[in-house]
C-alpha cells in the first residue's frame, strides 16, 4: 500500500479512529504511522476508498409468519463523497433518508447470481448518516426460518443466520467485505415469550415484552453479524462464558462444553488476552450447516457435537481460536481465506495440545491431513494453493484444503524458527494488527521482517511460493505422528489377517482412533465383513456423528443396505454440510444411489439451510 503524505497523513489517525468505531488500530511496526489497507474485493460492490461505514444501528422486527425481518438500518459513514454503494441481495428497499431527514435518491442495480445487487445512494460530501427502511426476502440466503416441528422443543419457531461468506447482504444493506469493520447496536423485536441473541452483548434471561437491545462495541466485518431467535435458555460455565440453546438441550450442552473456560485460559496463555469480553456459545437446531461459526461473543454450534462424552470439543477450540485469527486479524478478501482458517486450525491444535496432550492434537492433525488429501483428488491444481482467486465464484464453495494446508504451513514456520521464537512472533502479529484486515502479500512482508530476517532464516528453503500458490503439499511439509494411531494400525492389521472383530483391543479408543480405524479399512468389503464389524461395534447406531458419517460412507461404497435406514435418518435429522456433501456425492455416483438420494432429499431439503441447499442442489441436479 502507498503511504499517505502531507495533510492526508496528518488526518489519518482521526479517520482510522472513526472507521474502527472509536478504536484506532495498532501500528504494524513500532514507530510507524498506521496504514489503511483497503484492496479491491472481487466479492463486494463497496468502495471503501471513497466512503465507508463506521457504525451500524439496526431496528428490526422478526416476523415468523411472513418469514421476514423488517425495519431500518442506520449507517454512520465517513463524509466526503457524493455516492454510497452498498451490497444487497433480494432486499426490498422502501426508502432512504439522510441525516437531515431528507429522502435520498437511490437505485438497486442489476442482480448478479453470486454478488447480489449494488444499492447506490445519492449523498452529499457532508452526509454523516444514512437510514434505510427495508425488509428481507423469505428466501434470504443468510436466514433460515424453522417451523416448531424442526426444533428440539417442537413448540416454538426459530430463526438463525449464517452471514459468512457474503450472505450478510441478504439481511442487512451493508458494505459486505471482510476488510470493512464497524461496531453496531441493534433493537430486535420478537414475539413475546421468545428470546433474541446476536453476535454482541446478550441477555441471559427472557424479556417480557419481546424487545431486546444489543451492543457490539468492537468493530467487526459484516460476515460476523449474526442473529438467532427462538425458545432459548442460558447456562453459565464461568464468569465470562456460558452456553445458550433450546431448554431441552441446554443441560447437555453445559456438560459437553464444560472445558470452555480452560480453553480460553489456554488460548490467552499462548497468544494474548481475549479481547471480546465474553465467550458464549449457542447450540442451534440440527439444520445449522456448519460445525461452528465464530460470531464474536456468541459462537454458533451444531448439535452434532453433543456426543455425550466431550469427544468433539475441538470444534469449540477452533471457533475460540478465531477470536484471534479471523475476528481480530481478518482476511482482507475471501481470496485470502487461508489467513483466517489456516492460522485458526494451527491455533486450535495448540489449544488442544495444551489441554489434552500432544497425542490428541497429533491425531487431529493426521485426520485433517487425510481429509485434505482426499479433497485434493477432486480439486483443480489451481485451487490447491493457500491463496486462491475466487473472483466470479461463490466463496462459500471454497475448498477446505486451506484449513489443514495452512495449519501445516504455520507449523512448518514454527518448527523452523523454534516454538519459543515463533510464539513471540505470532503474539506480536495479533497485537500489532488487531482489528485490522490482512492480505497474503502483507503477511509475507511481516513474516520476513519480523521472523525470518531477525532469526537469519533462509527464505528460499521455506518454499513459500510452493505453499502459497502451488498444488499439493511441498516436500518440507511437517509429518504429524501418533502413537495412538499405531495401536489402531496394529488392530487393523490383525483384522486384515483374519482376526474376528470381537478379538480386537478397542476398549479405550477415543473418537479419533475410531475414525482412523474406519478410514483404514480396505476400500472393498464383503457384506459379511460389513455385517460383522457393524454387529460388534454398532457403527450404524452410533450417537457420535463423526463415527456414524464415516461408517455411512463405507456403507455406500460397499452397498451395505442394512445401514441405509440409519443413513436416511441421519440425512433427514441434521443439516451439517460437512456430512451432507460426501454422503450425497457418493449416492449420486450410481443410478440407484441417485434415486435413493433424490427421494431422501425431497424430504430433507426443506430443513436444510440455504447454504447447504446451494451445495447439494448441483450434486443432485435439483431443480
Amino acid at each position: 500500500m502507498k503511504r499517505l503524505k502531507g495533510v492526508a497523513q496528518a488526518l489519518l489517525p482521526v479517520l482510522l479512529l472513526f472507521a474502527c468505531g472509536g478504536q484506532a488500530p495498532t501500528p504494524v511496526r513500532t514507530g510507524e504511522a498506521p496504514v489503511l489497507h483497503f484492496v479491491r474485493d472481487p466479492h463486494s460492490y463497496a468502495q471503501p476508498d471513497k466512503v465507508r461505514v463506521g457504525h451500524l444501528a439496526l431496528d428490526l422486527k422478526v416476523d415468523f409468519a411472513k418469514k421476514k425481518l423488517a425495519g431500518t438500518a442506520t449507517l454512520q459513514i465517513t463524509p466526503g463523497a457524493d455516492q454510497l454503494v452498498l451490497d444487497t441481495r433480494d432486499l426490498t428497499i422502501h426508502k432512504v433518508t439522510l441525516d437531515n431527514g431528507r429522502q435520498a435518491k437511490f437505485a438497486v442495480g442489476k442482480t448478479d447470481a453470486i454478488l447480489g445487487a449494488p444499492l447506490t445512494i445519492d449523498i452529499t460530501p457532508q452526509t454523516k448518516s444514512v437510514v434505510i427502511d427495508y425488509e428481507t426476502d423469505p428466501k434470504a440466503s443468510a436466514l433460515q426460518w424453522l417451523d416448531p416441528a424442526q426444533t428440539a422443543g417442537k413448540k416454538q419457531p426459530y430463526l438463525l443466520s449464517q452471514s459468512q461468506s457474503i450472505n450478510a447482504r441478504s439481511w442487512v444493506p451493508i458494505q459486505d467485505s471482510p476488510q470493512i469493520r464497524f461496531p453496531y447496536d441493534a433493537t430486535i423485536r420478537v414475539p413475546k415469550g421468545l428470546v433474541a441473541v446476536m453476535s454482541a452483548e446478550n441477555p441471559q434471561a427472557r424479556n417480557a415484552d419481546g424487545v431486546y437491545r444489543f451492543r457490539m462495541p468492537q468493530p467487526i466485518p459484516a460476515y460476523l453479524l449474526a442473529i438467532a431467535a427462538g425458545d432459548i435458555g442460558f447456562r453459565a460455565l464461568s464468569a465470562n462464558s456460558g452456553v445458550y440453546s433450546e431448554p431441552s438441550v441446554v443441560e447437555k450442552a453445559k456438560y459437553e462444553f464444560a472445558d470452555t473456560p480452560k480453553m480460553i485460559a489456554a488460548a490467552e496463555a499462548l497468544y494474548g488476552p481475549y479481547r471480546w469480553s465474553r465467550y458464549d456459545m449457542l447450540v442451534l437446531p440440527p439444520s445449522f450447516p456448519f460445525g461452528g461459526m465464530e460470531n464474536p461473543r456468541l459462537t454458533f454450534l451444531t448439535p452434532t457435537l453433543l456426543a455425550g462424552d466431550r469427544s468433539l470439543v475441538s470444534v469449540v477450540s477452533h471457533e475460540l481460536a478465531h477470536s484471534w485469527s479471523g475476528n481480530l486479524v481478518t482476511n482482507a478478501t475471501w481470496n485470502d481465506f487461508w489467513l483466517n482458517e489456516g492460522f485458526t486450525t494451527y491455533f486450535e491444535r495448540r489449544i488442544d495440545e495444551k489441554l489434552y496432550g500432544r497425542e490428541f492434537s497429533e491425531m487431529e492433525s493426521i485426520l485433517g491431513m487425510n481429509d485434505m488429501a482426499t479433497e485434493m483428488k477432486d480439486t483443480p491444481p489451481a485451487d490447491q494453493g493457500l491463496y486462491v482467486n475466487f473472483a466470479g465464484r461463490n466463496p462459500d464453495e471454497a475448498p477446505s484444503i486451506v484449513y489443514d494446508k495452512g495449519a501445516l504451513f504455520i507449523r512448518m514456520l514454527e518448527e523452523t524458527a523454534g516454538r519459543e521464537k515463533f510464539d513471540r512472533f505470532l503474539r506480536a502479529y495479533f497485537d500489532r494488527n488487531a482489528f485490522q484486515s490482512m492480505t497474503t502479500e502483507r503477511f509475507l512482508e511481516i513474516l520476513k521482517a519480523d521472523l525470518l530476517e531477525p532469526n537469519h532464516i533462509d527464505e528460499k528453503k521455506l518454499m513459500i511460493d510452493a505453499w502459497i500458490r502451488g498444488p499439493g503439499l511441498p516436500p518440507n511439509a511437517p509429518k504429524p505422528r501418533s502413537g495412538l494411531f499405531e495401536k489402531v494400525n496394529k488392530e487393523l492389521e490383525a483384522w486384515k489377517q483374519g482376526a474376528k472383530p470381537s478379538s480386537l483391543i478397542t476398549r479405550a479408543w477415543v473418537t479419533q482412533q475410531w475414525l482412523h480405524f474406519i478410514h483404514g479399512l480396505p476400500p472393498a468389503l464383503t457384506p459379511e465383513q460389513m455385517k460383522a464389524l457393524d454387529a460388534q461395534f454398532r457403527f450404524s447406531s452410533s450417537g457420535n456423528s463423526e463415527i456414524l458419517e464415516a461408517w455411512l460412507e463405507r456403507a455406500i461404497d460397499n452397498h451395505y443396505v442394512a445401514a441405509y435406514p440409519a443413513m436416511e435418518r441421519f440425512l433427514t435429522s441434521q443439516g451439517r454440510r460437512k456430512y451432507l456433501k460426501p454422503l450425497y456425492t457418493k449416492l449420486a455416483a450410481t443410478p440407484d444411489g441417485m434415486t435413493i438420494a433424490k427421494r431422501i432429499y425431497t424430504t430433507a431439503r426443506p430443513m436444510y439451510h440455504p447454504v447447504a441447499q446451494a451445495t447439494i442442489d448441483p450434486i443432485l441436479k435439483w431443480k
